[in-house]
């Protein structure tokens, strides 16, 4: 039996919204992500990562990916005016407790400023800003972080991780490096594209 002129038109036009989709569908990306791991093997603009908690990554770094390595510091380094972000957890008093500090370099002054929901632990957030007051003690001292439309006060204790951001190149993207990458989109291929890379310089894990 041979198809209606409307069931050709139907089917046509199907056929056509299919192919309208594809390159839409081909090209979604999903939710930022954090990475965090180990490189196993670099291929050109691609490295793989294994990741802290198990399982493999496959991230392609774009053409202009920066990469900052991090470096051991201390809390004499946090001072008024320094840029800093930190994760941290919140306490009953309402404050936060500081899992990690790291001390942006000038050239990153502004870098996420702001707080956010973060991964590293439950119920943690990663705050980018301003510190309004110097640390003097590493025995349950706080510091404020201010940021353009608010403020957070952030407790410090010697268990807080502090580590210096520096300037780094994809040299020292090799494996056995220990990584971080803020904000990688997933690829419909299942793959990772980052813009941005942190990496431990001289044994250094990245806290963050």
């Amino acid at each position: 039996m041979q198809p209606t002129i409307r069931a050709v038109l139907v089917t046509t036009a199907t056929a056509a919204g299919m192919v309208a989709l594809g390159p839409v569908t081909a090209f979604a990306v999903g939710a930022p992500l954090n990475v965090r791991g180990t490189i196993t093997r670099v291929s050109g603009h691609t490295i793989d990562i294994a990741k802290r908690g198990g399982g493999l990554v496959v991230v392609h770094l774009t053409k202009h990916a920066t990469v900052a390595a991090v470096t051991k510091a201390t809390l004499s380094e946090v001072k008024p005016g320094s840029y800093i972000g930190t994760t941290a957890v919140p306490q009953r008093n309402g404050t936060l407790r500081a899992l990690e500090i790291h001390i942006f370099p000038a050239s990153m002054r502004g870098v996420g400023e702001g707080t956010r929901p973060w991964n590293l632990a439950p119920r943690s957030s990663m705050t980018n800003g301003t510190v309004a007051q110097k640390v003097e003690r590493v025995s349950a001292d706080t510091i404020t972080v201010d940021y353009r439309g608010g403020h957070k006060v952030v407790t410090v204790t010697p268990k807080t991780k502090v580590v210096a951001l520096v300037p780094g190149s994809r040299s020292e993207l090799q494996p056995k490096a220990k990584i971080f990458i803020p904000h990688a989109i997933r690829n419909d291929n299942g793959s990772l594209e980052a813009s941005r890379v942190t990496v431990g310089k001289n044994g250094v894990v990245p806290p963050m």
